[in-house]
């Protein structure tokens, strides 16, 4: 308990501030490329822990895992001791307003809650299957418990970088069409990962690992997109703040109540029974983010002084 409450204090601080401040390097129309390639960390540290973890725990006991996974975040610290801080907002094209700069504003802010709850969903609809699909491979499927963490973790950790990085540069390039771009990509993405996602769980045989492929990069397509949607939504006074609500919310909505909740009803029906709840979350997110689009701020073109 005190091991998870000193990281989830560092993770907090590091998950709120670090996007802020990649966000005063970029200006609106880039930020889903680079907020891209800073969230691969996530699907990559999960698909190491699996693989990592899945074998250090059966080989060497369950306290190594704790061992090396500590060792990096040591070395993090110090390098961000020598970080120079950017000028706040220097890069942003989008000028302040109330809705956009203050607190009271944050709170009827449509284009931030829109994107914070379909986030939320996607946060719960991942949450939930990545804490128990291993479980359902083995119980349901009849897979060898490290071998399902083993295939679970490869599909996560090649999805989560090739998904999140070609989400960033789609939304990127389809941002300049539109001013909702990353809402429509990211709600698309999410309802056409329905249909792939009950075929893995619903249907045993071949399909199974293509589906589940399927999937999870429709998924991870929004990482990039989402996080820019949130990122444009708040002016750069209030951007850390408005982080930490986002954040704050996916936790308390999405991987917070997911995986208790599907052991739950797991308990009393099936796993089957319990991942329709990730499959109504999907639903729920795509039709937030389609009708949140409408109030997506429009990117004012770049001036000389801002290219």
């Amino acid at each position: 308990m005190v091991r998870h409450t000193v990281v989830g204090i560092g993770e907090a601080s590091f998950v709120t501030i670090a996007p802020a401040l990649i966000a005063d390097l970029y200006s609106e129309d880039r930020r889903g490329r680079v907020l891209s390639v800073f969230y691969i960390a996530i699907p990559v540290g999960t698909a190491m822990g699996y693989l990592i973890g899945g074998w250090l725990g059966p080989s060497y006991g369950w306290r190594t895992p704790f061992y090396v996974a500590a060792a990096p975040g040591v070395v993090l610290s110090l390098a961000m001791l020598v970080l120079q801080e950017p000028k706040r907002g220097e890069r942003d094209l989008l000028s302040e307003s109330r809705e956009r700069g203050s607190l009271t504003g944050l709170a009827r802010n449509p284009a931030f809650w829109t994107a914070t709850l379909g986030m939320a969903m996607l946060t719960f609809s991942l949450g939930g299957l990545s804490v128990w699909m291993p479980t359902f491979l083995s119980r349901s499927r009849g897979m060898p418990l490290k071998e399902a963490n083993e295939i679970f973790g490869l599909i996560t950790g090649f999805n989560g970088i090739a998904g999140t990085l070609i989400g960033g540069w789609l939304g990127d390039k389809l941002l300049r069409r539109s001013a909702g771009a990353y809402y429509w990509l990211s709600g698309f993405a999410m309802a056409a990962g329905i249909i792939p996602m009950a075929i893995a769980i619903y249907v045993p045989g071949r399909a199974m690992f293509p589906a589940m492929f399927v999937a999870e990069f429709l998924i991870f397509l929004n990482t990039g997109p989402l996080n820019a949607a949130v990122v444009n939504s708040v002016g750069a006074h209030i951007r850390a703040t408005g982080i930490a609500v986002n954040l704050f919310m996916i936790h308390l909505l999405g991987d917070v109540p997911a995986p208790p909740l599907i052991g739950k009803i797991s308990d009393h029906t099936s796993l089957e029974t319990a991942f329709i709840t990730a499959l109504i979350a999907n639903a729920l997110s795509a039709a937030v983010l389609f009708y949140g689009a409408r109030f997506a701020p429009a990117i004012p073109a770049k001036t000389p002084a801002t290219a």
